[in-house]
């Protein structure tokens, strides 16, 4: 069963995705809505965003998933639809795609963001992405796949199934072959209905784009660098082909181009007093989005003093891409020296040498090869934050480095004192339980416990969470609470078996409380269906097989 509603989520997205189009605006009157109600949409994404843990394909890291989530939601709250709930995770994949399924779910790979040279160029890829949300391109192209569906999965289910039984794994060429020929006949049968989805989310991408303060020339030039970059790259981390989309073309970079200066033409430049100067931002008076009533805004087109409701508009770029991006580098890499190699390569060909980020992504590098390497990672470390005190991407580097070279009560207060200062961020949290972790001991557990009980309600779909939580509950010396924690884990990284297996053992634990039964009780429900469905379709975990 998991292969299945993992071929049945990737079917559904890839029946709207990301070919190239005519502009249009959603069928009045289309059943497209009735198909899934939105409940069960998000429960088809939140399956594929489990699977494709389970395949190793995502980049769960704190820092990362924090900056993207935050751009992403800044985006989605000026779109068409600003209450629709979104999901943004980011692909190991160094090739340049992004995409959006069902649910609000939309995947960003590691090179799209490598490729690009700003966040605006991200945020346009993502604007693009949200435009499909918005307009149910999926749910439109599931209408229409719906006769084709069947066979697929059922072909690709049993090539899956023959796979396991020979011996290979969730990551087996032969699964991924079967999974990649079942999406290609899907894909190739919806290209030319997806074609007249694109341009459509381009045309409302670039008017989200530029209703959150992003510049509108972004789409069209990244587009650009795209083509050029898809024509010579050879790869590195890959994916199969059904997660590659977008083809681009002069036809589509040449409208992005000339929405942009029309949008441009149409705008003008709103200046407010904000607290230690002025903001100016160019608005749309006659944009429809701005009748959506989330915050207020003098219309330049009306009197003094008159008002109508407006969207959100955040100030574009938050200042952190060149972080994340070297952070991408470092953690999609596919090895530590081809990763050092780029770094070579990237100081000999710049004139001035590296860049801080840049320097900090060798550092974070460095930081992977032991002992020595943390001692040299905190020797150029400490000179960015040197340069750079508030810069929380070098601060929390800084303090992994320092504990792992043999410092850990500096390490230690370093953390502290980023708490104090990042009260609730789930980056710091997450760092700072991972070193306590790392250091060991029930004083670290309990440290680590106490400083992410506080999260636990907003973190049940975390799965870094879970794990460091669980490792934290385990030296702490309670047992229960890990059990719990590490089955959750296992279930939203796609090992839903594994975690029904731990969670019945803990039932038998004649100690447990009665909250944590019930907890537990509760959980063995929502996971045993799923887990029967998928022994009687003979897919077992193979991890379990070879136990």
């Amino acid at each position: 069963m998991r292969l299945l509603l993992l071929s049945a989520a990737l079917t559904l997205a890839l029946a709207m995705p990301l070919a190239q189009a005519q502009e249009s605006l959603p069928d009045i009157g289309s059943s497209a809505g009735e198909l899934l109600t939105p409940a069960r949409q998000a429960e088809y994404g939140g399956m594929m965003l489990r699977e494709l843990r389970n395949y190793g394909y995502l980049l769960d890291d704190p820092l990362v998933t924090e900056w993207l989530q935050t751009m992403g939601t800044r985006l989605g709250s000026n779109s068409a639809q600003p209450r629709q709930s979104y999901t943004f995770f980011m692909m190991k994949d160094r090739q340049i795609n992004a995409f959006a399924t069902l649910g609000g779910y939309i995947g960003v790979n590691a090179g799209l963001v490598l490729t690009a040279e700003r966040e605006d160029e991200v945020a346009a890829v993502l604007s693009h992405e949200i435009a499909h949300v918005t307009q149910q391109h999926v749910l439109r192209g599931v209408e229409r796949a719906q006769r084709d569906q069947i066979p697929i999965l059922l072909g690709m289910l049993a090539a899956v199934v023959a796979a396991q039984q020979a011996g290979g794994n969730s990551a087996g060429n032969a699964t991924m072959a079967s999974i990649a020929s079942g999406m290609g006949l899907m894909q190739q049968r919806q290209i030319d209905y997806t074609r007249s989805n694109e341009s459509e989310a381009d045309r409302l991408g670039i008017r989200t784009l530029a209703r959150s303060g992003y510049d509108v020339d972004a789409m069209a030039g990244f587009f650009e660098r795209m083509s050029a970059s898809m024509r010579g790259n050879d790869g590195g981390y890959t994916v199969p082909d059904f997660l590659r989309t977008h083809p681009v073309n002069t036809t589509r970079i040449s409208e992005a181009k000339l929405r942009a200066e029309q949008m441009k033409k149409d705008t003008v430049v709103l200046t407010t007093e904000v607290p230690g100067g002025v903001r100016q931002e160019r608005v749309n008076p006659s944009d429809p989005g701005l009748s959506d009533p989330i915050s207020r805004r003098q219309n330049l087109l009306l009197p003094p003093g008159m008002q109508v409701a407006v969207g959100s508009l955040s100030r574009g770029a938050s200042g952190q891409f060149d972080w994340a991006r070297e952070r991408l580098r470092v953690l999609s890499a596919p090895t530590p020296s081809e990763l050092t190699r780029e770094y070579e390569s990237l100081s000999r060909s710049q004139k001035g040498g590296l860049t801080p980020a840049q320097r900090y992504g060798q550092a974070l590098a460095q930081l992977t090869t032991g002992t020595g390497g943390a001692v040299g990672a905190a020797r150029a470390l400490a000179e960015l934050h040197d340069a750079d005190p508030a810069n929380l991407w070098v601060s929390l580097a800084l303090g992994e480095a320092e504990s792992r070279s043999g410092h850990p009560a500096q390490a230690n207060e370093r953390f502290e004192q980023l708490l104090r200062q990042h009260p609730g961020s789930r980056p710091v949290a997450l760092t700072f339980a991972q070193i306590l972790n790392e250091q060991g001991g029930q004083v670290a557990g309990q440290r680590a416990q106490a400083m992410l009980r506080p999260l636990l309600s907003q973190s049940g779909n975390d799965p870094v969470f879970q794990q460091r939580f669980a490792r934290a509950s385990e030296l702490a010396g309670d047992g229960h609470r890990a059990s719990e924690a590490y089955a959750e884990a296992a279930y939203l990284n796609g090992r839903p078996e594994q975690a029904l297996m731990q969670l019945q053992a803990l039932k038998r634990q004649p100690e447990l409380d009665y909250v944590s039964r019930a907890r537990v009780d509760a959980r063995i429900e929502t996971i045993t269906p799923t887990v029967l469905e998928m022994r009687r379709q003979g897919v077992n975990d193979p991890e379990l097989e070879r136990r």
